[in-house]
């Protein structure tokens, strides 16, 4: 079969080959002091790496191809950084390669020292059609080195989000406040309506609400008025007295409505519609406002998931789930399962992007800890693994199985996968 570079590189760097009276292409014997480190930058494939060929030691880099002719076609021979290779590992050679100096570059030929049943294994992982590759094989894998690959995948995962979150950060001239309040609005709109959430956020600083804290139907209006609720004609004195409140406010702080028709109400149940969520996050408000500086305070799950609990959302959404449409019975309460996506997806990872911050472990740990007693996530990725034999006891697992299977498994990294080369490494 054909095969990347980077199955050569897995190759040379387990020393996964027969090295048994090692020879360049020349008949010159050598022999592997250290492979060198894997350089997943620019620059030669191995740094570092010790070689004896003959009675002379050789420190420096390793390049590697599929064909000698590579070095050519990739104008190495033209680029300073490669000066210091030491060999040339190739799996054919179809080409001499000559240093500056008109010296001959070392090459080391892979073809016939690669077992074909390794081959077999490789191809068995990334030319399936499975949910992810080792789909197959990874309930053969020892659970420790399963959970210790989730568990990279998990801090992993959660850098990257807190590098997107730096970005966000910058654009509120370093707000932690602020930025978790954007967040926690994005958050309430549970991807539906997860954009609208976002612009609401943006339209109603949240250092406006401080001065109405001791007001509910201020901050209700506030909430309704931004979201572009309150525009219409009422016949109820609930909504009526909102709008009035919001004309008001909306003069006093020169605020803009967003279009009511930004807000997605279609195919969802009554409980999740934008209109009830708005009125939970106007009840959050009014609970915990300011909810970051609190969260850092608190160390207990339990108590961090009572923030989000028993909220005073107003009585008037307990028979509407509309302000022209009554309903029979509708929970205004925020259910069990959008409190641990909250406590998953902002909370944990504030206290981890804060942690990392601020040179605080204490912070990360808490995160780690939260994740830990959050119940593993139930969506089609968790599912195929859950399937093939994976233990995800929580939602520090189920968040490494996500982060395994976008950021390795589809794109077919199972040779940078701790899983993958343990599988290859098996006989």
């Amino acid at each position: 079969m054909d095969f990347p570079e980077e199955f050569l590189h897995y190759v040379w760097r387990f020393k996964s080959f027969d090295f048994s009276h090692l020879q360049c292409v020349d008949g010159t014997p050598f022999s592997i002091l250290n492979v060198g480190l894997l350089n997943q930058h620019s620059g030669p494939d191995f740094s570092q790496a010790k070689i004896k060929i003959d009675d002379t030691i050789l420190v420096g880099n390793i390049e590697i191809h599929l064909k000698s002719s590579d070095w050519l076609r990739h104008n190495h021979q033209t680029d300073a950084a490669y000066d210091t290779v030491i060999l040339h590992v190739v799996f054919e050679h179809d080409a001499e390669i000559e240093r500056k100096d008109g010296t001959l570059l070392p090459v080391l030929t892979l073809k016939n020292r690669i077992a074909p049943d390794l081959i077999e294994r490789y191809a068995d992982l990334v030319l399936n059609l499975n949910a992810f590759p080792c789909s197959a094989q990874i309930g053969a894998v020892d659970k420790f080195i399963v959970d210790a690959f989730l568990s990279r995948m998990v801090i992993e995962r959660f850098e990257q989000k807190a590098e997107q979150l730096s970005k966000s950060l910058g654009q509120l001239n370093g707000n932690w406040d602020e930025a978790f309040y954007h967040a926690l609005a994005g958050n309430f709109g549970f991807k539906v309506n997860a954009l609208p959430f976002e612009l609401f956020a943006k339209a109603l600083p949240q250092q406006i609400y401080a001065k109405h804290k001791e007001n509910p139907s201020q901050i209700e209006a506030l909430v309704f008025g931004i979201a572009g609720f309150l525009n219409d004609n009422f016949n109820d004195a609930y909504p009526q007295g909102l709008k009035k409140e919001f004309e008001f406010l909306k003069k006093k702080y020169g605020l803009q409505s967003l279009s009511p028709s930004i807000w997605k109400f279609m195919r969802m149940r009554p409980q999740n519609f934008p209109t009830i969520r708005l009125a939970q996050f106007a009840a959050l408000i009014l609970k915990a406002n300011h909810l970051f500086s609190k969260i850092l305070n608190i160390k207990s799950p339990t108590e961090l998931r009572a923030l989000f609990e028993e909220l005073p959302v107003n009585p008037y959404w307990k028979t509407h789930f509309h302000f022209k449409k009554e309903a029979a019975t509708v929970s205004t309460q925020i259910g069990r399962a959008s409190i641990d996506n909250i406590l998953l997806n902002t909370v944990a990872l504030f206290l981890f992007a804060y942690g990392k911050h601020t040179g605080t472990d204490g912070y990360v740990h808490r995160a780690v800890k939260l994740l830990e007693q959050l119940p593993a996530e139930n969506n089609a990725i968790t599912a195929s693994f859950i399937e093939a034999g994976v233990q995800l006891e929580h939602a520090f697992a189920s968040q490494g199985a996500i982060q395994l299977k976008k950021g390795y498994c589809d794109q077919k990294k199972c040779l940078l996968c701790g899983i993958g080369i343990k599988i290859l490494k098996q006989t």
